[in-house]
């Protein structure tokens, strides 16, 4: 494990700095000053935090109050994300000085409960891809090993929580955009039910496929944040109540029988590099114990791809095709090209679509009637060097474009489950690598319960760690 020379403060989990704080023995201010020195420290290596704001923090620091569910805890804000009077860039050129009047709903609920919006994380460029860079802010690199990308597009909030600038970190997952980054970095991600957790997604606000969830150096943590995220809000259309126990209450409580569905590749649904079948199978067989019964096996899925492809290119057209040229000329070639899929398909594709869902949906309803979770990978392979977008094949088969390593994730978005990414070991070279956990529907709260217990098994939590610079 690499080590860390960061200030003490920003080595704390959440919870215990959200402790001190509601006992008065820290306040906001040292926080925040403790993340600002870490992110100074940290940020010319894996350039995580693109925009920082601590006047603005120390300001809303003074309204906090010490009960609240975050007490004053600093959190980092995706750059897909409108914070008030903060540079918001979406990663993209013709955004590059976009300062929004106004914050996303989203953050005007965290800053209601305690949290203090320290800064903006990187992300490709609006969302689109898993390799995080952009042409505002550059490359986000991993911090175990700085020749690596740090996935995507959650990029920039996974790496700074695994060097310690922040506590909490907020992101977004579609494609797999919380689960990718949170493998390769060593964090938790948790992509929730849709309707769970608010966000703005401006024509597409229907839409169960975009969600925004919590991301943290362990579970109780990401528990933590999903309670501070949660809760019904009518700008939201599909918004809905949270559970009313409190996920982190529900996280710490004895899990009692589980039974684990492990599928090593998801009946042949992608490939899988000989190293990460083999860390995974082997992390998975360290779970095993008189409480935990896991069988290999697999739902019956089928189209996953196909229909993934086709209702998140119908979601790019219809999200984009009415953007200002001054901002649409700048898109880099595969957002274009993901515009003009979109554009492209048929309505037999479409129905085709939607009825594959439904399908995938009733199998995965099957599947839970026998276990409490299904295990998976979160991808076949592990972090490449940043300057490859996507890797042109996994285990010999070769990549047509930036989504097909991607597949592992489609399976929740598209049934609406929650899913969680948990590290489960290292790749020779030092890697982190998650295993993904699918819950049922609006499951969060048993799935976070056996993701802690799990976690626990392998050893507890990671602590943040200084950037491995290798360039």
């Amino acid at each position: 494990m690499p080590g860390f020379d960061g200030p003490e403060l920003c080595a704390l989990t959440a919870r215990a700095a959200v402790d001190l704080l509601r006992k008065g023995e820290i306040t906001p201010q040292d926080l925040i000053e403790a993340s600002v020195a870490r992110i100074e420290q940290t940020s010319p290596a894996i350039n995580a935090m693109i925009t920082t704001c601590p006047d603005r923090a120390h300001e809303a620091a003074q309204q906090v109050t010490a009960d609240s569910p975050l007490a004053g805890l600093p959190i980092g804000i995706k750059d897909l994300t409108p914070v008030k009077d903060v540079r918001s860039t979406f990663g993209t050129p013709g955004l590059t000085n976009h300062i929004p009047a106004q914050s996303d709903p989203l953050v005007e609920t965290l800053e209601r409960r305690g949290a203090v919006v320290i800064g903006k994380t990187n992300t490709p460029e609006m969302g689109a891809g898993a390799n995080t860079f952009n042409a505002v802010f550059g490359p986000t690199r991993n911090p175990w090993d700085t020749r690596m990308n740090a996935g995507g597009s959650s990029g920039g909030a996974a790496a700074g929580l695994a060097a310690g600038e922040v506590w909490l970190s907020h992101g977004s997952d579609l494609g797999g955009s919380l689960r990718t980054p949170a493998s390769f970095c060593g964090i938790v991600g948790l992509r929730p039910s849709p309707g769970l957790v608010g966000g703005s997604y401006a024509t597409m606000s229907f839409s169960a496929m975009p969600v925004e969830g919590p991301m943290a150096r362990n579970v109780a943590d990401c528990a933590l944040f999903l309670d501070a995220m949660t809760g019904y809000n009518p700008v939201w259309p599909l918004s809905y109540p949270a559970d009313t126990t409190g996920y982190l209450g529900t996280c710490l409580q004895d899990p009692g029988r589980i039974r684990i569905g492990f599928s090593p590749d998801l009946n042949g649904l992608a490939p899988v590099t000989p190293e990460m079948a083999q860390i995974l199978r082997s992390g998975v067989e360290r779970l095993q114990s008189p409480t935990v019964d896991i069988t290999e096996t697999s739902p019956k899925i089928k189209s996953v791809d196909s229909s993934f492809r086709a209702l998140r290119a119908f979601a790019m057209w219809t999200s984009f095709r009415h953007t200002p040229t001054a901002i649409s000329d700048h898109y880099k070639p595969t957002l274009k090209q993901n515009i003009q899929d979109g554009k492209a398909l048929t309505l037999d594709q479409l129905g085709d679509a939607e009825v594959a869902r439904t399908r995938l949906y009733d199998a995965m309803q099957g599947f839970f009637e026998h276990h409490d979770v299904l295990a998976c990978p979160v991808t076949g392979i592990a972090p490449l060097p940043v300057e490859i977008e996507y890797p042109p094949e996994i285990n010999g088969i070769p990549s047509r474009d930036y989504l097909d390593w991607l597949r592992f994730a489609f399976l929740a978005t598209l049934c609406g489950l929650p899913a969680l990414s948990l590290p489960i070991g290292h790749t020779q070279a030092g890697l982190p690598v998650g295993l993904q956990l699918i819950g049922p529907p609006r499951g969060e709260a048993r799935l976070l319960q056996i993701a802690h217990h799990f976690e626990q098994a392998l050893g507890g939590p990671m602590t943040p760690i200084n950037p491995n610079v290798t360039l």
